[in-house]
């Protein structure tokens, strides 16, 4: 497990909860050619690798942008108990997501922890706050 590979994960979430399950479109590129069933488990982490920062930053922000575009649409038609393409309320599928990132932000902190060793909330006492 790498940074680069949850970020290239949450991509292809935000396409796959936003762009399929709510919006019963297809994904933006490269999610279009990748089978849920088959690739989900080892495609987005064995191929960040190749990816560089900006990029793999540029992809998910891109399909942030599209999924909040999908949401407001679906917003602007109905409420959070709507049902979406995939027969689930869109209110469940939001609580979803946010499960996933919650688990995947553990992820990037214990990958963090491994590097600065710095362990606990909250930044170090000496940290520049902007």
């Amino acid at each position: 497990m790498t940074l680069g590979g949850l970020l290239k994960h949450l991509a292809w979430v935000e396409e796959l909860y936003f762009q399929d399950r709510l919006a019963g479109r297809q994904s933006m590129a490269p999610f279009d050619q990748l089978n849920p069933e088959k690739d989900w488990e080892d495609w987005p982490w064995s191929t960040a690798a190749g990816d560089t920062p900006d990029a793999l930053r540029t992809l998910w922000a891109d399909s942030v942008h599209r999924s909040r575009d999908a949401l407001t649409e679906a917003l602007s038609s109905g409420g959070l108990e709507q049902t979406t393409v995939s027969e689930m309320s869109l209110r469940r599928l939001l609580a979803d997501l946010i499960e996933e990132y919650a688990r995947h932000t553990g992820h990037a902190d214990l990958l963090r922890e491994h590097v600065d060793g710095v362990i606990g909330e909250g930044p170090p006492q000496d940290f520049p706050v902007p």
